[in-house]
Formats: C-alpha cells, sequence, structure tokens
C-alpha cells in the first residue's frame, strides 16, 4: 500500500520565477523542470499563463477606491444600545 500523496501548492512568486526563467530560455526547460522538480507540462502553462495576463502589470489601476466608512457614529451607536439594555434589564421584572 502506498502513502497517499498530498497536493502541492506554489506561491504567486514561485510560479512567476519559474515561468520568468522559462521565457528566458538560457536553459532547456527539462533542466528547468528538474531543478525545481516540476513537470515540463507544468512550466510550460505557467509560461502560457505569464504570456497572456502580463498586459495586467502595466493597467491602469482603478481612478478611485471606496472611502473607509466612518465608524464614529456606529460605536456611537452601539454604546448607546448597550446602555439602554443595561437600563431594561434592571428595571423589568423577571
Amino acid at each position: 500500500m502506498t502513502p497517499k500523496r498530498t497536493r502541492r501548492r506554489y506561491t504567486a512568486e514561485f510560479k512567476a520565477e519559474v515561468a520568468l526563467a522559462a521565457l528566458t530560455e538560457r536553459q532547456p526547460l527539462a533542466e528547468l523542470a528538474a531543478h525545481y522538480q516540476l513537470a515540463v507540462a507544468q512550466i510550460t502553462r505557467w509560461k502560457l499563463q505569464l504570456r497572456q495576463h502580463s498586459s495586467q502589470v502595466f493597467a491602469e489601476a482603478p481612478a478611485s477606491t471606496a472611502p473607509a466608512p466612518d465608524v464614529e457614529p456606529l460605536y456611537a451607536a452601539i454604546g448607546r444600545l448597550q446602555m439602554e439594555n443595561a437600563l431594561l434589564k434592571k428595571t423589568l421584572p423577571r
């Protein structure tokens, strides 16, 4: 009986490093696969993904992001409700 092999997960930084190394073509894919202990097909997929999504790096960021909500009124309302709740607990019979 063979032990169950867990699926390996790679960070985006690692994938980018491998894909960039493949794009520079200083080493054959077989050597890169042996060095990083990956399949050639996996490196080829990451290389293709990098080529397809590389234009997003230079895309303009959204013009404006939504401002952070003002939390002070919310905290004031919470405090008021807590005080009302405590008062009602004292005044109402059980």
